[in-house]
């Protein structure tokens, strides 16, 4: 739960950026921004003004977020002809987080705000958001454990003739009894997660429109993701990545099971899948750029003969080896060409390098790290090896 305290320190850094760029104040409109905020994901509207307190509009449910949220000033969502007196006439510059706004949303708040101008601040928003509290990564160190605990049990009903889904189901069975809360949010447009994947063989290697290195077969082209009717056999990878939600906070990890042996080259390929783990979380410090961490996975990914199979099928790969995490599976910073800012102690990375091979399988590794003076401190703390069964 959010205390007052954190919330009035989350609100006072988003105005100090608004008086920065010259912006009055900030309608938030998106609720696990909301959330962030203000401690309730009730539906509301959240006005952050550049200097004063803020105030909280809720549609539904009044009640609950009065109980929820830590802002003093919380009011029913008031009518059309109301809303407009609730800004002076000194509120000229609107701020909107324009990533996840819809244009009817913008022309629904222009219309009630004529005269002002509506600025971008998607990216001061998800910056402050990049830093977790203490109090958040306790909360993602929470939940890093409790996904740890499913994955140590995967030994004790993963057997040979189950199907993905078979081995899916079990996984997310145990998870919902720890308490998982199952909402896997994701900003980006046109993307979506359920949960997570338990996948076997070739199908495993099955591209799609998920922005990741591995995508599954899923049930039907409506879903085109995830696990399968696939039946898992011996000597194939069983490639299981799934997230945690717990207090809306997402961990993420993979591991990888098989029933017998392992091809040569999938485990060559998972000896370097450790190399990279090893090399990113050394540079998860503090003012490590993240374009370069990932140019330096990329570059001992050829090194080894596998570029191309690196971070996807070949042709299929994905641009980065680590994603921010949080209240969302998307967050801020990405380790990806082309994000050339620094990280920030507090930060939280989802580090997967894997390695995707037609024919053969997938392999890899994925861990959740908060960002260091002494490199990333791993969340999801169990051994990273290859379970044989």
């Amino acid at each position: 739960m959010i205390t007052v305290e954190e919330s009035g320190r989350r609100i006072a850094r988003l105005q100090q950026e608004l008086l920065n760029k010259g912006i009055d104040g900030a309608l938030i409109l998106l609720p696990i921004d909301v959330f962030y905020f203000s401690g309730t994901r009730q539906n509301s509207v959240l006005w952050v003004p550049a200097t004063g307190n803020p105030l909280l509009l809720v549609r539904k449910s009044y009640l609950r977020a009065r109980e929820e949220a830590m802002i003093a000033d919380i009011r029913p969502f008031p009518s059309s002809k109301e809303f407009p007196a609730l800004f002076g006439e000194e509120v000229r510059k609107v701020g909107l987080t324009f990533d996840v706004v819809p244009v009817q949303q913008y022309n629904l708040y222009n219309k009630l705000m004529p005269g002002r101008e509506f600025v971008d601040i998607s990216g001061i928003n998800r910056e402050i958001r990049s830093v977790k509290s203490e109090g958040e990564l306790e909360l993602m160190g929470k939940a890093g454990r409790a996904l740890c605990g499913i994955f140590s049990q995967i030994p004790e009903f993963l057997k040979p003739g189950m199907r993905e889904l078979d081995l899916a189901a079990e996984f997310e069975y145990r998870l919902r009894k720890a308490g998982g809360e199952g909402f896997v949010r994701m900003r980006a447009f046109n993307q979506e997660l359920f949960l997570g994947m338990a996948l076997t063989g070739t199908n495993a290697v099955k591209p799609g429109f998920f922005d990741g290195a591995v995508t599954g077969q899923g049930l039907s082209a409506a879903s085109p993701q995830g696990s399968s009717n696939e039946v898992i056999t011996a000597n194939s990878p069983v490639f299981v990545d799934y997230t945690g939600v717990f207090d809306g906070y997402i961990v993420d990890m993979t591991r990888i099971f098989v029933i017998g042996s392992l091809d040569a080259e999938l485990e060559r390929a998972f000896a370097t899948s450790l190399a990279i783990q090893r090399t990113v979380v050394a540079g998860l410090v503090p003012g490590a750029i993240c374009e370069e961490l990932f140019f330096k996975a990329a570059e001992m990914a050829e090194q080894a003969g596998l570029g191309r199979h690196f971070m996807g099928a070949p042709g299929e790969n994905a641009r980065f080896v680590g994603h921010g995490v949080g209240l969302e599976l998307d967050e801020f910073p990405v380790l990806a060409q082309g994000f050339k800012v620094p990280l920030q102690a507090g930060q939280t990375i989802a580090i997967e390098p894997k390695f995707v091979f037609p024919g053969l399988g997938v392999i890899g590794i994925e861990n959740t790290f908060a960002v260091s003076a002494d490199g990333g401190m791993n969340l999801t703390d169990i051994p990273d090896d290859i379970v044989y069964l």
